[in-house]
């Protein structure tokens, strides 16, 4: 019997895919984190510049996508601000998961194929190969709002984040973003029985 969790289903549309896996010592989030900017415009101006300036270069727009498939459920969505990028965490209780992350015209929900209305100039459709309910049906990841699963305003790069569903294992998520930007994704291992799917997208080319 499937088990069947919101009310969607995959839509399975023919793209290009690029398969590649960032390395994490690319770019060290930590590198690059905003600082926090005090005293006079002229000094946040500098500071704003400075970190510009190094930025990592040869990110692309081409889809991305993993070439292994993990065991696990998603438990939670964050997203963050950084000097260079905007990023968005998909936590997974479980080892690394098979993604694909690619720009699409329009995301909709699966197994209705209504369309998930984003904000921005690109949308990003992004999906996990790990679903948001445990072997039982029972819920590991229910946000409260799935048109904002978390809060974006004052991002530079990132317009909104929406739940597109859940079903026969895969998750699909909206990313509204502000233009047809680069972007980058990789994942990460730890701590205990955990890992993570990370999608960051530039603030320029």
């Amino acid at each position: 019997m499937k088990l069947f969790h919101a009310i969607r289903q995959p839509i399975h549309r023919p793209i290009r895919t690029a398969f590649a896996i960032l390395a994490v010592a690319a770019v060290p989030a930590g590198a690059v984190a905003v600082p926090a900017l005090a005293g006079s415009s002229t000094t946040a101006t500098t500071a704003t510049a400075a970190a510009a300036s190094s930025c990592p270069t040869g990110w692309g727009s081409l889809p991305e996508a993993s070439t292994y498939r993990g065991a696990g459920v998603l438990t939670n969505v964050r997203t963050g601000r950084h000097a260079c990028f905007d990023r968005i965490v998909f936590d997974v209780k479980g080892k690394p998961s098979w993604f694909r992350v690619h720009y699409v015209d329009n995301v909709y929900t699966v197994g209705q194929g209504e369309l998930v209305s984003l904000r921005g100039g690109a949308k990003l459709e992004i999906i996990l190969s790990v679903p948001s309910y445990d072997e039982t049906g029972r819920s590991t990841y229910n946000p409260a709002n799935h048109n904002e699963l978390t809060n974006v305003a004052g991002y530079r790069t990132f317009r909104q984040v929406a739940n597109a569903g859940s079903f026969e294992g895969e998750t699909t998520i909206g990313l509204g973003v502000r233009a047809h930007l680069p972007f980058r994704v990789f994942t990460l291992t730890g701590p205990d029985a955990t890992s993570r799917i990370v999608v960051d997208v530039a603030h320029s080319w």
